[in-house]
């Protein structure tokens, strides 16, 4: 029974320290966001037997949460590099026929030859209408359009485009050669009612499951939205002096329950040799 036990506890470790590794490993990584490895103890006994004389059974893995507190924004003086200051996800689109739809917090986005706003994946940017006076006018998902920068004036052929710039409420304002000055879209936001339940499909990318709710789609800086802040990037939430810390944690933890079966299997033998 104690080797059984230990060998939970192994387990656990090495599922610990695969997280940990997985923190460190993505120090560096735009919009990322750690993760936390949560146990459960195992226990087993009937009715009729006395639980004060009854030894736990071991450890279990209850899952592996993600923690979506703020990371720190740099300054990048890149006009598309965007960030969230607060909760909120950007909503971006595969460019293939799938056309499915992802929520990121890396806003690292660049232009493509198509004109297309991109992020880092390739998937494009989504906008959501505004009026005249730069409120959101819908934020039903399928008036959502993609981000696609224009190359002249729709009112003056001769004017090309001059500048881009993103507003704190997440509006693009396209501004041309002769000065006009046309309004492109919100960026489309999304927040999530249980935002620990969203699925994580890499490059700091997440699909909205039945256990986050369907996405909430509103305009930056409303409700409980943060806003945009142009010319930055979220870092990932890693504090890597807590993650070293846990990360020798963990293998002192791997090394005592080694060190249990080692005991273990020690006094077995002792008697067994006894019992010959």
């Amino acid at each position: 029974m104690s080797f059984l036990t230990s060998l939970s506890g192994l387990k656990a470790a090495q599922s610990d320290l695969a997280v940990v590794s997985n923190n460190i490993a993505n120090g560096s990584s735009t919009g990322f966001k750690k993760s936390r490895a949560q146990f459960g103890d195992l226990f087993a006994a009937s009715p009729t037997q006395n639980t004060a004389k009854i030894a736990g059974q071991g450890v279990q893995l209850q899952g592996i949460k993600q923690q979506f507190t703020q990371g720190t924004l740099e300054s990048t003086d890149r006009t598309l590099d965007l960030a969230v200051a607060g909760e909120g996800f950007f909503i971006v689109k595969s460019p293939n026929t799938t056309g499915s739809i992802s929520y990121t917090r890396n806003g690292a986005f660049s232009v493509n030859n198509n004109r297309e706003v991109v992020d880092s994946t390739g998937n494009i940017v989504q906008l959501l209408p505004v009026d005249a006076n730069g409120d959101l006018s819908s934020n039903n998902p399928a008036d959502m359009t993609n981000l696609v920068l224009p190359q002249t004036d729709p009112s003056d052929p001769n004017a090309v485009l001059a500048n881009v710039s993103v507003a704190n409420n997440g509006n693009i304002i396209a501004t041309y050669s002769n000065g006009n000055q046309q309004a492109l879209g919100s960026l489309a936001m999304a927040s999530f009612v249980a935002v620990e339940g969203l699925r994580p499909i890499g490059d700091a990318h997440w699909q909205a499951t039945g256990a986050s709710g369907l996405a909430e789609l509103a305009q930056a800086g409303t409700g409980q939205l943060g806003t945009v802040r142009s010319g930055s990037l979220e870092t990932a939430n890693i504090d890597m002096t807590e993650e070293l810390v846990s990360l020798i944690a963990a293998q002192r933890n791997f090394q005592a329950n080694a060190q249990a079966i080692e005991t273990a299997n020690k006094m077995t033998q002792t008697i067994v040799n006894l019992q010959v």
